[in-house]
């Protein structure tokens, strides 16, 4: 197998990764509690809110993107040692991440109504959906600037804060839910504007909780008010150039996932709920392969950035078994979950046979998924080649998956699950094409500045 023995790896991989797991195993179970709530409140509410997480699903993408544009060029600074530059992209990830928030939330509060009805034609279902947009886009706002200051802290190895911070958004969204959906301990039963509301002030509180850390606590990054203000125009030049494609492929994903919504909300009621369910349970457990991928990714940057090219040769044959490894217990998790998660809903028995089968679709899928992610995101892109990642998925998502599955769907009228399985195949082909690339090295690229006797390290 060729794995590399050494221990710095083990411990440096299973530190990463586990606080990232923890801190997206936490984040997703909001999502996963909100629907719960929500449920277990309305199916109509539940189909509403479902069709909101979809853009804001595409919102969370691009941000994402715009994170792990800055994680791979920071951690490859950080591998020299070096905090200076690590700043000055941070502050052009931060123009990026909050002026997509902005109009985000500008193009939501003119539009609720017609964007909602992008995922769905039940009346009902846009109505439920339009008022929880109406609270819930004023996270937008906030979710651009924590998520960007957090990837920052990423490229330094500063991950624990991360796990916290999810931790008090998911006690303060759940205890707020709780109260104001259903109406407890003698407060209005909201609905879907109280989920939004327990939303919005767990988002307030997350970015309270790291600006605090970065003012007082953190200190690897040590950022100042100085270091925001002063633009470097070499370096924020280089942040975006290189973001431009991790922003593209996440929103090519995030809009990809959406029309799967749309796709699934045309064809019936009891499918867009029922996606949802399979969905939410899914993405909890992928976060292992999206630590890993992350994880990965500030590995294999801080390794080129030390210039051990032999050393991350060794480290990519481990990390392709690692991650084998991981889609194997990930597909077994959500085969043994399903039922009880299921059982926690209250649906219809459509509703909830249509969900069973989407998931057992994802179980055969997630095993790829588990591999060829984090290969493609994790050591390819984070080797410093974006533009492979957005041809791939250009031709796979674009050209073959969503063309397939609009065809299953309303010309050949497939039953939903045969369409769920066209919509995640290419989790399934992707995966020869990232082995063949992962295994040529030629992904591997140097993407720091030299550094200058009066740069700030």
């Amino acid at each position: 197998m060729h794995l590399t023995k050494d221990r710095d790896f083990y411990r440096t991989f299973l530190r990463l990764f586990s606080m990232i797991v923890l801190r997206n195993v936490i984040a997703l179970s909001v999502n996963l509690a909100d629907n719960i709530m929500i449920g277990a409140y309305s199916e109509t509410s539940l189909s509403g809110v479902a069709a909101v997480n979809q853009l804001q699903f595409v919102f969370q993408q691009f941000v994402l993107g715009t994170g792990e544009a800055l994680v791979t060029l920071g951690s490859q600074y950080w591998g020299q040692g070096r905090t200076g530059p690590i700043k000055q992209l941070g502050r052009a990830a931060l123009l990026v991440g909050a002026g997509g928030g902005v109009l985000l939330f500008i193009l939501t509060g003119i539009f609720p109504r017609q964007i909602v009805g992008i995922f769905t034609t039940s009346g009902e279902i846009v109505s439920e959906g339009a008022v929880y947009l109406g609270t819930v886009r004023w996270t937008y706002l906030l979710f651009g600037v924590s998520s960007v200051l957090l990837s920052m802290l990423r490229c330094v190895e500063s991950v624990r804060i991360s796990l916290w911070v999810s931790l008090s958004t998911l006690v303060i969204n759940c205890s707020i839910n709780y109260v104001l959906i259903g109406g407890r301990f003698g407060a209005p039963a909201l609905g879907v504007t109280g989920a939004a509301i327990g939303t919005l002030v767990a988002r307030s509180v997350e970015l309270v909780v790291i600006l605090l850390y970065l003012a007082f606590i953190d200190r690897r990054l040590c950022v100042r008010r100085a270091d925001i203000a002063h633009a470097d125009r070499d370096l924020m030049g280089d942040y975006f150039r290189h973001c431009r494609f991790f922003i593209v492929v996440a929103l090519m994903f995030g809009v990809s996932t959406a029309l799967q919504t749309v796709i699934l909300g045309h064809m019936s009621d009891s499918a867009i709920a029922a996606n949802s369910i399979a969905t939410t349970l899914f993405q909890v457990l992928k976060v292992a392969s999206v630590g890993a991928a992350s994880a990965t990714a500030i590995i294999v940057g801080k390794t080129i950035g030390a210039g051990d090219m032999d050393k991350l040769k060794e480290y990519v044959r481990t990390f392709q078994w690692i991650f084998l490894g991981i889609g194997l217990c990930t597909s077994a998790a959500l085969f043994l979950l399903r039922i009880p998660i299921l059982s926690l809903y209250e649906l219809s028995a459509e509703t909830k046979t249509m969900a069973e089968h989407f998931i057992w679709v994802l179980c055969v899928t997630c095993i790829g998924t588990a591999y060829e992610m984090p290969v493609i995101t994790g050591i390819i892109r984070g080797g410093g080649d974006a533009r492979f990642v957005f041809v791939n998925d250009l031709v796979s998502i674009w050209g073959i998956v969503l063309p397939l599955s609009f065809l299953a769907a309303f010309v050949f009228h497939w039953d939903p699950a045969v369409v769920v399985f066209c919509l995640n195949s290419d989790q399934i082909f992707k995966c020869a094409a990232a082995a063949i690339k992962a295994n040529r090295y030629t992904w591997i690229k140097k993407l720091t500045r030299e550094e200058v006797p009066s740069e700030e390290s």
